[in-house]
């Protein structure tokens, strides 16, 4: 069976166990952009997929609800970084690999500072967004190689806005698919592989460290203290308060994006 990760930092815990444990081998990976990910599964070129939560309704996904990526804070790798103060902007640069991102972009923009900017997707380059655009949004390991304290703009962690906005942790991403495709066998395999990569985080964190580049220190504290991976009741109402709001965006919003 394929499956389609996403081939950020934060995805090692999920699927260490399937690349270097017990479950090794159990299932065929390949390794995406979020927004290809959902993608894969749209086009059937995976059977099973870490998943944006935005995508989950339009492309009638069922998940495992146990397990996913989310935050109870600062996320760390979701970053909006603005020139403007954020209810004067009205224009902004977003990753092109996400959609979860930008649509909580969009919620928070919209509900905290009653803007909504027009959005262009670019390649994730800081200056270069900046020069186009009012503000840019940025995930993932590109977000992780930025220093927010460092910019001599300001900077919205939309993990921690979002919590400190709804009282709820955020879920960017499940394991979803096709109700058949996720069955109790499969679940048990994904919470062991999960299980393994947690257990084995000094691994992850010395490879996180030679793969790509992250200081040790970094790459630890974002995978064990900004990153949480198994999902209970609060992250689920968390999840379904985020698609409930998606889906209210009006959809010409969402035209280019």
């Amino acid at each position: 069976m394929r499956v389609s990760a996403v081939s950020y930092l934060n995805t090692w815990p999920l699927v260490w166990g399937f690349l270097h444990g017990p479950e090794q081998g159990r299932f065929d990976f390949r390794f995406d952009l979020p927004a290809e990910c959902a993608n894969a599964l749209g086009n059937g070129e995976a059977a099973i997929g870490l998943v944006p939560c935005a995508e989950l309704d339009r492309l009638g996904l069922d998940y495992l609800p146990d397990l996913g990526i989310a935050c109870e804070g600062a996320v760390r790798s979701i970053l909006l970084i603005s020139k403007l103060p954020y209810a004067e902007i009205r224009t902004l640069a977003v990753d092109s690999g996400s959609r979860s991102s930008v649509a909580l972009s969009r919620i928070l923009l919209a509900e905290k500072y009653g803007c909504q900017p027009r959005f262009r997707p670019m390649v994730p380059r800081l200056e270069e967004m900046l020069a186009e655009c009012d503000a840019a949004l940025i995930i993932g390991d590109p977000a992780l190689r930025i220093e927010p304290e460092k910019l001599p703009y300001q900077t919205m962690d939309l993990g921690a806005e979002w919590v400190a906005w709804s009282g709820l942790p955020m879920v960017f991403a499940v394991w979803a698919g096709k109700s058949a495709h996720l069955t109790s066998d499969v679940a048990r395999a994904f919470g062991d592989s999960c299980q393994w990569g947690l257990s084995h985080m000094d691994e992850i964190v010395t490879s996180a460290a030679r793969e790509r580049g992250f200081a040790e220190a970094l790459a630890r504290e974002y995978l064990t203290q900004h990153i949480v991976y198994k999902l209970g009741p609060a992250h689920r109402e968390g999840l379904e308060l985020f698609r409930k709001l998606a889906r209210e965006v009006p959809a010409e919003l969402n035209a280019g994006v």
